[in-house]
């Protein structure tokens, strides 16, 4: 199977986001675009755009952003509670057909500020029932018509989704990404996904969850092509290894100055998956041959938790070795975004394609 390499864009109101410059239009729609075209030119599939309570809606980015780019494809992070399924299949329905089929999405179940946009508290248990009937509703209004479908959470009647989603080489619909370390999000992945993404774990840990999503697909059934796997993490990259780990140290120690500052999801902490990211670093500053987890102790979150860090032959050789777990969709980043597009796209991607 081809490996693909996408980046991220923070969609982000607040300026200064892991580092970035900041400045009065860091997300306006010619920032944005000037990320976007420059990961076209320089070897990236497309990018990863964020979401959360607060943030610029990610379907409208992407819809923007793919009316200024020619090959560019927008990973779309959206959560079920935001939408109604059938409204979701549709306006990504339209947006897949302007953009030739462009459109990737990935599901985001965790926790968020739920009763903004008019949703209630819900207990995990909940949550991932709910999303795993977004899923399967969604699958089926992309591939089938007149669709009947009796949920507990969802319900449709003869919904048939225009425009119907024309199919591209062996890509039926958009493909479904998904995220989440717990039990219940294991089980939906395990059934319902297209591709499960991971975070910066070291390689046992990511070896164990492949092995077990892989177990549990053939327990409970799945009814779907095989799932794949990802990587969702930080890369930072210098030209030789000294640079390198000297500049993420003290990239660190000035994010330690300014630790204290209120977090954009208050819930983050409480993910599986972000605890496992934070409880690494009680087993060292750095694990495998260059995974660093300072960056967890000073504030860093999500994908930011968690760091390969050295010269693009170092960070190309770790990445390799994640791919030979059966890792092989790829999500990097670091900051600032624009100048890592470019050195990244030129010094890391034609290693990695070797």
């Amino acid at each position: 199977m081809s490996l693909e390499f996408l980046w991220y864009i923070p969609n982000q109101v607040t300026p200064g986001h892991r580092g970035d410059a900041v400045t009065v239009d860091h997300n306006s729609l010619d920032t944005l675009t000037a990320q976007a075209k420059a990961l076209e030119e320089h070897g990236w599939k497309g990018a990863l755009i964020g979401t959360g309570w607060g943030r610029p809606d990610t379907l409208t980015v992407a819809a923007a952003l793919a009316a200024r780019t020619a090959t560019f494809e927008p990973l779309i992070a959206i959560r079920p509670g935001y939408w109604r399924p059938a409204h979701f299949a549709s306006a990504v329905a339209t947006l897949d057909h302007l953009t030739g089929g462009r459109v990737r999405i990935n599901i985001v179940s965790g926790k968020d500020n739920l009763g903004a946009y008019g949703e209630h508290e819900s207990d995990q248990a909940h949550r991932y029932a709910r999303t795993k009937e977004f899923l399967q509703l969604v699958r089926k209004l992309w591939t089938e018509e007149n669709v009947t479908y009796r949920g507990e959470h969802f319900q449709v009647t003869d919904s048939t989704v225009l425009p119907r989603i024309s199919p591209h080489g062996g890509r039926l619909h958009p493909k479904l990404y998904f995220g989440g370390a717990s039990e219940a999000a294991e089980h939906v992945a395990a059934t319902e996904a297209d591709v499960q993404l991971f975070w910066g774990e070291p390689l046992v840990g990511v070896q164990e969850r492949i092995e077990r999503l892989r177990s549990l697909s053939e327990e409970l059934g799945r009814e779907h092509a095989p799932l794949e796997f990802g990587l969702r993490i930080t890369t930072f990259v210098r030209d030789t290894p000294e640079q390198a780990w000297a500049e993420a140290e003290a990239k660190v120690v000035e994010m330690a100055k300014n630790q204290g500052a209120p977090p954009q999801n208050p819930h983050r902490p409480t993910v599986v998956g972000q605890q496992r990211l934070l409880d690494l670093a009680t087993r060292g500053d750095v694990l495998d041959d260059n995974l660093y987890t300072a960056p967890g102790k000073v504030g860093g979150g999500g994908a930011g938790t968690t760091w390969l860090v050295g010269s693009p032959e170092d960070v190309a050789k770790s990445l390799r070795k994640y791919q030979d777990l059966g890792i092989t969709h790829f999500v990097l980043s670091d900051t600032p975004y624009l100048p890592e597009i470019e050195r990244q796209g030129n010094q890391l991607l034609p290693l990695l394609r070797e």
